[in-house]
């Protein structure tokens, strides 16, 4: 593997300079190298740019603003866009420049301030606990996110997140492995099921319930709370509110003698190994007072059948199709390599994503002339604030897999293309092409059907007549 030398060039740029070099059988002095050129922020002359192509350099020029792939390429970005822009002479992390590549040079569109829209959990401290560890993402971490916050746990093999209910509500997607969760509900019916990849729990305010670990490797999930402001710090924990209430009182509320609760745990054992448990079946509480809760607490969301785009696969899951989960909508989004989730915006709420597979670029229009781009990779969190036109164009080579999240009983979103379908032609054309009508035709003939494709993947034609354009 190349690595970066001490002066900020990467092993592939001296690499294919000097190949370059060595075809031509020469030796250029220090002064007349691509070393030197590259550092003074000036194009590699063409005897030592044959083979080099970076979008990275001064001379390079796209007025479409194209994506680029820096982590796929093997590219380091530097600030030059269409003639401007220079190199870098001090510190540079290269790691995050790769990740954020419209973050060091972003499209000639982006234009004003807008609020950081995204967060690493990366970048989140990691609470270690026995057999398990958790970090969190909140509005402590990320600003933007005022409506949700999100726990990343892990459970190993019979692991529990210890019996805990919270102020807020519980969303959850399972990452990997199994999990188990019990509750009771507000009636006091019990419930009890085992999760896999890709299903999901809901828990209302105030629901006591608890997780364990099942299999060899346990489980890894995401949490949802509906408060961005949540901290899985003020959890009401079982063991801490019995660490906290007097054993006289414990034991009248039990009816049974105060000796009984001597070696109580002295505070929250929060994450803790616990026994290896059994099947439902021979878990499940029999007492004379147990009822089964007539409540379903859990979705199979990945068993749903997607709805097919031209570009990926969209499953929605809300309200309708998970009656219990009132305050948190979602959406499991597929877009393949080349597609994007199309132009478009939020009636109802922010928009809180998390990236499971690819490398994204999302730009967000905040009105008053402002945007800004951002880059996502997996075990990112991204923001849109409601109302905020943006898209997620995959710029890698492999599909994206992402989880759209929002504080809302139901998903709503609104479509450009079937906005402008759905709106008399002369309206649109005046607008967009009143001095350019013929490709305001062309435009037109496009958009009257005002087919909704929530993930569109271009025409092929489409892409080969840009790219003869490009060239």
């Amino acid at each position: 593997m190349l690595s970066r030398n001490v002066d900020g060039l990467s092993g592939w740029q001296l690499l294919v300079a000097g190949l370059t070099l060595s075809n031509l059988g020469l030796a250029a002095p220090v002064e007349d190298s691509p070393r030197q050129y590259l550092l003074a922020g000036l194009d590699l002359p063409p005897k030592y740019s044959k083979k080099l192509k970076s979008p990275y350099t001064p001379g390079f020029k796209d007025p479409y603003d194209h994506a680029v792939d820096a982590i796929g390429e093997k590219l380091d970005p530097l600030p030059f866009r269409n003639g401007i822009g220079a190199s870098v002479l001090g510190p540079w992390n290269y790691e995050r420049s790769r990740q954020s590549p419209d973050m060091v040079r972003p499209p000639s569109t982006d234009h004003g301030s807008v609020n950081n829209m995204r967060w690493s959990f990366a970048d989140s401290h990691i609470r270690i606990e026995e057999g398990g560890w958790t970090r969190q993402t909140t509005a402590r971490e990320l600003g933007s996110s005022v409506e949700l916050a999100s726990v990343n746990m892990r459970l190993g093999e019979g692991v529990i997140r210890e019996l805990h209910w919270h102020k807020e509500a519980e969303w959850a997607y399972v990452l990997d492995g199994r999990v188990r969760v019990t509750a009771i509900d507000y009636e006091g019916g019990n419930f009890m099921d085992d999760l896999k990849k890709g299903d999901l729990w809901y828990f209302p305010s105030g629901v006591p319930h608890s997780l364990q670990g099942l299999g060899e490797n346990g489980t890894e999930f995401l949490l949802i709370f509906d408060d961005g402001n949540f901290s899985e710090e003020s959890t009401f924990i079982l063991s801490d509110w019995l660490a906290h209430t007097p054993k006289s009182v414990i034991a009248k509320n039990f009816n049974l003698a105060p000796e009984v609760f001597a070696h109580l745990p002295e505070g929250e054992k929060y994450i803790f190994q616990g026994s290896q448990p059994g099947s439902i079946d021979d878990e499940k509480p029999t007492g004379k007072g147990v009822k089964k809760s007539k409540y379903n607490f859990v979705h199979r969301m990945l068993e749903q059948e997607p709805h097919l785009t031209s570009g990926g696969e969209v499953r929605i899951t809300d309200s309708k199709n998970f009656p219990i989960s009132k305050t948190v909508a979602a959406a499991h989004v597929t877009i393949q390599p080349g597609a994007l989730r199309e132009m478009h915006w939020h009636p109802n709420a922010d928009e809180w994503s998390f990236f499971l597979k690819g490398r994204a670029r999302i730009t967000i229009f905040a009105a008053e002339g402002t945007a800004r781009t951002f880059n996502y990779v997996p075990g990112d969190v991204g923001i849109v604030p409601r109302n905020m036109g943006h898209f997620v164009e995959n710029i890698g080579d492999e599909p994206i897999e992402m989880l759209e999240v929002f504080r809302a009983d139901e998903f709503r979103d609104f479509s450009l293309f079937q906005w402008m379908g759905e709106t008399p032609k002369k309206m649109v054309v005046d607008h967009l092409f009143k001095d350019d009508p013929e490709n305001g035709e062309i435009f037109w003939n496009k958009v009257k059907s005002a087919e909704k494709d929530e993930v569109t993947l271009p025409d092929s034609e489409n892409e080969a007549e840009t790219k003869q354009r490009e060239l």
